[in-house]
């Protein structure tokens, strides 16, 4: 059966809309005619995110329910019925053959309401400790995809699949363009390489580590390529004015991860599942730095996943000023332990995961 009208909704970080976009990007490839409809978050990424990617999206009022007691907790309950609401409108007005739930604010709203009009339903959990909006829904909708085994503690058993995440497409080949890459970030084919990632944001304890390593980088040798993340760049570029050394290569974000994962030799990074899905198919060796500021401590479990796996290796987000290049240094001028994080975590990889999930979307229509 093809498929003529799809919903997929949530967002608010990008390891949430880029596997959104993935399987959107995989329908439509499957599907030209397909009708695809995005539903987020107003105020959050996706709402900017999802029309660059050529994708028509509609924003509900949902918000995150207050963390601490506050008059907030009225808007966010006004603001739930709104959207719950508005959600029956879209639903009913748009028809749609199955329903897509990534996690975030706006899935639940959307799935619920699909749900109930006995719309087939999906949801595709991304990390290893199962957020809360997805663990509500795991009741009412028909399938969910998960990427990590022993997801049946948050979820009915007889509706998990264990599919992988889903990953941008042009990372498959990695390799590919080894040559372009280098030209890209104009190094030597013989030039070791650290690089430094911290989502699209930027991660304050990895920046501030970088800064307070400048003088072990410069006497290293080894290049370094930092994404600082868009809030962060300005006040680097000035902290650092005539004080950065030459192999450390200073960028605002990088759009051709797959040339930069081309030249690295190892990986400091932040623990979001879709990276860690990136890192294991890519094979990078990886030193994981779990954000101290995310619900459950899910990267530190997405961290431990691979860890215990001895592939990958982790620096706690308070020990990275003293831990973490004293580490990164050590595995660098390790080919041996490089080789060893490489082709275990690459065994951990899951690159059908796209096509998989479809697989389920069209048997679920």
């Amino acid at each position: 059966m093809n498929l003529e009208r799809v919903i997929l909704s949530g967002g608010g970080t990008g390891g949430h809309i880029f596997p959104a976009l993935s399987i959107a990007n995989e329908i439509k490839r499957r599907n030209p005619d397909c009708e695809i409809l995005f539903v987020g978050a107003l105020g959050r990424m996706e709402m900017e995110k999802i029309p660059a990617a050529g994708y028509k999206i509609i924003g509900l009022p949902v918000m995150g329910f207050p963390r601490k007691p506050s008059l907030k907790i009225f808007r966010f309950f006004t603001n739930l019925l709104k959207s719950a609401s508005l959600a029956r409108d879209i639903v009913k007005e748009f028809n749609p053959q199955i329903a897509i739930g990534v996690g975030g604010y706006a899935s639940g709203p959307l799935l619920r309401a699909a749900a109930k009009m006995k719309v087939p339903t999906l949801i595709q959990e991304q990390n290893s400790y199962a957020g809360i909006t997805n663990k509500l829904l795991s009741k009412n909708v028909n399938t969910i995809c998960v990427a990590y085994e022993k997801m049946e503690r948050f979820f009915p058993k007889e509706k998990i699949i264990l599919t992988g995440n889903p990953v941008r497409a042009n990372l498959i080949q990695k390799l590919a363009n080894e040559k372009e890459a280098l030209a890209y970030f104009e190094l030597n084919a013989s030039d070791k390489v650290i690089l430094v990632v911290g989502g699209s944001l930027g991660a304050r304890s990895i920046n501030n580590s970088v800064l307070n390593n400048i003088d072990e980088i410069r006497k290293s040798g080894v290049n370094v390529i930092w994404q600082t993340g868009a809030f962060y760049f300005n006040e680097i570029q000035n902290k650092l004015k005539g004080k950065k050394p030459g192999n450390l290569h200073i960028h605002k974000f990088i759009s051709r991860m797959d040339l930069a994962y081309s030249v690295a030799d190892v990986v400091i990074s932040r623990a979001g599942a879709g990276t860690i899905s990136e890192l294991c198919l890519v094979g990078m060796p990886s030193i994981l730095v779990p954000s101290s500021n995310v619900s459950e401590d899910h990267q530190t479990k997405n961290a431990m996943a691979l860890v215990d796996n001895e592939a990958a290796l982790m620096v706690r987000d308070n020990e990275v000023d003293d831990k973490l290049f004293p580490v990164a240094f050590d595995v660098v001028n390790d080919s041996e332990k490089c080789k060893s994080l490489s082709e275990k975590i690459k065994m951990l990889a899951k690159p059908e995961a796209t096509n998989t999930i479809v697989d389920e979307v069209e048997k679920l229509v």
